[in-house]
């Protein structure tokens, strides 16, 4: 048999129109097609494209560490959230995300430098970035990270400040949250010039994701909360393209692989539209924690799949680094063995199936490229609803966010129960039991969050797990 009759013939879009039909027998093809939560239109059939045509840039690739593999720490007590740090640096971890919680209840117990010292006892901040959740407290543990780092230069310190997400989450802030923007702002200005690989602020879509948002409303929050940190920046004495510079998207990752994946797409462009109207040229810098909406109690072995679908995809959108979480974390504090699992999850995505070692995998696939700039447009529109409300705070204290999260939950709640592996499909037979850490109580004291002023407040976004209403109790 000769080479050329090896060749499949081409296909064309027909051709897969009329077996399809074949298929469906007296049902129309229209029955194939779907929605989002947010009513974007997923085909079941698109053609080749040859790019994004509202500009994608695509980040830029290290051959040799593709992205960042950052842990999460939340043990309460900081001498064993120390030890976890180390391990998972030892084992193929390359930054860590330190959860901050005085009262130890979801967090590590520091309340001052010293205690934070404690916890990064060991850790060389010129190698290892470390990354702060403080909420509130933001301000005061950047300036403990600080001090930790003793003014070297080369220290990469991700201070993560985000007071919009800890007020939304809250639905109220320790004083006003104006204040709140002031404090953080003049504390990243300060700290920016002894550390200058430091980043400052984290604009966060997240709580909108956990909440139950959708994707666009996703990225529109992330994008008018970068808005809004870089005009306090500016206000602090910054300037813009340094303010820019210092902010970093956040986003979630789930089991919706292609969503994930136009999704971080799709930020890459919001971002490059939002920065060119303030006259700047800054590349973003993405980071992707796991959706916690997507875990389950009930059967948690099943989160290693969902981990696994949520870190691939993180890959291949291209994101700058990728926390993905614990399978238990839905329960309570993971094991070594739970942590040691997150990790080489990754290393494995990374090392052996060499997901991200070209530009933009998915460039060019007609239902990738579409996705992204339907969710990009869609996006740019809530972000400008945001902005016609008065901006992130105002949009907030309005319950204009909030309500477009129950929207989604609502059109979510319509389509009927989800199919859930592990709950509301092919639930185990038998619970088999899955350990994790019970720490003893641990608490500090610590500086009061507050600011002089009147409380803020809004309708609070508060998280919520897709499986809960479906789980055995």
């Amino acid at each position: 048999m000769s080479e050329a009759n090896l060749d499949f013939p081409p296909s064309s879009a027909a051709d897969w129109r009329a077996l399809v039909a074949k298929t469906l027998g007296d049902k129309p093809f229209e029955s194939l097609f779907s929605t989002t939560v947010e009513s974007l239109t997923i085909a079941p059939l698109y053609p080749s494209a040859e790019a994004t045509p509202l500009g994608f840039r695509p980040r830029t690739v290290d051959v040799d560490r593709q992205w960042d593999v950052r842990t999460v720490v939340a043990h309460p007590d900081p001498a064993i959230a120390n030890g976890e740090i180390l391990r998972d640096l030892e084992g193929g971890a390359a930054s860590v995300l330190v959860r901050l919680d005085p009262t130890g209840e979801t967090g590590v117990a520091v309340g001052s430098a010293d205690d934070l010292a404690r916890v990064l006892s060991q850790v060389v901040l010129e190698l290892a970035p470390v990354a702060l959740d403080a909420g509130f407290l933001g301000a005061r543990a950047a300036d403990w990270l600080g001090t930790v780092a003793k003014a070297s230069p080369g220290a990469k310190l991700r201070l993560n400040l985000d007071p919009l997400s800890a007020f939304a989450e809250a639905g109220a802030s320790p004083g006003p949250i104006e204040s709140h923007m002031v404090a953080c702002a003049v504390a990243a200005v300060r700290l920016s010039d002894t550390y200058p690989q430091a980043t400052l602020f984290l604009a966060s879509g997240r709580v909108v994701h956990e909440a139950g948002g959708g994707e666009a409303g996703e990225l529109a929050f992330a994008l008018a909360s970068a808005l809004a940190y870089a005009k306090a920046l500016v206000r602090a004495g910054m300037p813009m393209d340094r303010a820019f510079g210092a902010i970093s998207l956040g986003l979630c990752a789930d089991t919706d692989y292609f969503l994930t994946i136009a999704k971080l797409r799709a930020a890459r462009v919001l971002w490059a539209r939002l920065v060119a109207a303030c006259g700047v040229d800054i590349a973003a810098v993405v980071e992707a924690r796991a959706s916690h909406r997507m875990l389950t109690v009930q059967d948690p072995w099943t989160n290693m799949l969902r981990l696994t679908a949520a870190g691939f995809a993180a890959a291949v959108g291209g994101a700058d680094s990728v926390a993905l979480g614990c399978f238990t974390d839905a329960i309570g504090l993971p094991t070594e063995f739970a942590r040691r699992q997150s990790r080489n999850t990754q290393l494995v995505l990374m090392e052996e199936a060499h997901i991200a070692r070209v530009f933009d995998p998915s460039a060019g696939a007609g239902y990738i490229e579409t996705l992204t700039e339907d969710l990009a447009r869609a996006a740019w529109a809530a972000f400008q609803a945001i902005e016609a409300a008065g901006a992130a705070i105002a949009a907030l204290e309005a319950g204009h966010v909030a309500a477009e999260v129950a929207q989604a939950n609502a059109t979510r709640a319509s389509a009927g129960e989800p199919r859930i592996v592990g709950v509301t499909a092919f639930p185990p037979a038998k619970s088999a039991q899955v350990a994790v850490e019970t720490p003893a109580a641990h608490a500090v004291d610590a500086p009061s969050p507050r600011v002089p002023g009147p409380d803020s407040a809004c309708p609070p976004l508060k998280p919520l797990r897709l499986a809960q209403p479906y789980e055995v109790q």
